[in-house]
């Protein structure tokens, strides 16, 4: 295998004179340098970027740490952060949690050895980085949460306005005249959970609305809490005319069960869901959606985690995306009467900023 000392010998010049034409640590005539270069694409060699990042006590490597591969919000996500660091010079590590606490503190230990300028994480459940990543800032890596922040979390992040996009949804089916809205949140330890009945309850109250008892049921984040949940809320008396599920998955578990009852959405119940990917536009019906980029989420992150390792000591950075209502044909006015039978057309994709 070839190395170093081999590339001196062939190029004919000091050790040296290949690190510094390797790492670019000093100017070398082009003759020698032309030399090393001849010799390193004869024997093929590749750097060792462990190696050289014990010398620098950073390697060029971006560590990423997810809690779901499975969910198809986070491969966007992971795209737009690879994106990024490829095009800066980085190369981008991901590992999976199954949203599982303790593997994530394996995750994160183990990485650490790897030396990356960068740790980016969207939190696991009953996640508290602030302490667990402080040996990654005392070694000079940049760390970025997003999506969802842990508990006591000051540093950077990267979210969406989970508040207005909710509260959007909900106003939006109160303007259709629903009275009986109900909500199906994420587990409530988790903040953008949090922050999406908040907004759900902000849009009811504005409008003097009240959230009926049991009308609040918290799942969890996937098509099995959103189908076992709906269950709940369609034998509720009066049962609810619109359902906001707090994510897709949950709105497609939602859809199923809505179904089985031999109900229809939008004639028997609307239905919003929050993410916006790209299968609600292959339901039937097309569901409408709370649309984040999952793409610019990532890459906001990975840009900020660079930004940090250039700028160590700049103040924490708190970076809110917008969201955008994307109305297609899961929603409608409710029905004049249990009884009647519900018309209204199919309705094109429409578009609300927040």
């Amino acid at each position: 295998m070839a190395n170093m000392k081999k590339i001196a010998e062939l190029a004919g010049v000091s050790l040296g004179t290949v690190s510094h034409v390797l790492n670019g640590t000093a100017r070398v005539r082009e003759p020698l340098r032309k030399r090393v270069l001849d010799a390193v694409r004869l024997t093929g060699y590749q750097p060792s970027q462990l190696a050289r990042g014990l010398r620098r006590d950073k390697t060029n490597l971006l560590a990423m740490i997810i809690p779901d591969i499975l969910n198809p919000f986070f491969p966007g996500v992971v795209r737009g952060a690879e994106d990024v660091a490829f095009a800066n010079g980085y190369r981008l590590v991901l590992c999976n949690t199954d949203n599982d606490h303790g593997k994530e503190v394996m995750h994160l230990n183990a990485l650490r050895t790897y030396l990356p300028s960068g740790l980016i994480v969207i939190p696991s459940d009953f996640s508290d980085l602030t302490a667990q990543t402080e040996s990654y800032r005392r070694a000079g890596a940049a760390v970025v949460c997003i999506d969802r922040l842990p508990r006591n979390w000051i540093g950077d992040s990267v979210t969406i306005n989970n508040v207005d996009g909710a509260a959007n949804a909900a106003s939006y089916l109160i303007g259709l005249g629903h009275r009986h809205l109900a909500v199906i949140t994420g587990p409530l330890h988790l903040t953008n959970s949090q922050d999406r009945l908040k907004g759900f309850r902000r849009a009811l109250k504005q409008a003097g609305l009240e959230l009926m008892p049991g009308y609040m049921q918290e799942a969890t984040f996937d098509r099995a809490g959103g189908y076992s949940k709906t269950k709940i809320l369609l034998k509720m008396v009066p049962r609810p005319t619109a359902i906001l599920a707090c994510n897709d998955l949950i709105a497609l578990g939602a859809l199923l069960a809505i179904r089985e009852e031999k109900l229809h959405c939008p004639d028997d119940i609307s239905l919003v869901g929050f993410d916006g990917l790209d299968l609600t536009e292959t339901t039937s019906p097309q569901l409408s959606s709370v649309y984040q980029s999952p793409y610019q989420l990532g890459a906001a992150a990975a840009q900020l985690a660079l930004d940090r390792v250039a700028q160590k000591d700049a103040p924490a950075k708190h970076i809110v995306l917008k969201t955008e209502l994307r109305v297609r044909d899961s929603v409608a006015a409710p029905r004049p009467d249990s009884e009647a039978i519900h018309t209204t057309p199919r309705r094109k994709s429409r578009s609300v900023a927040s």
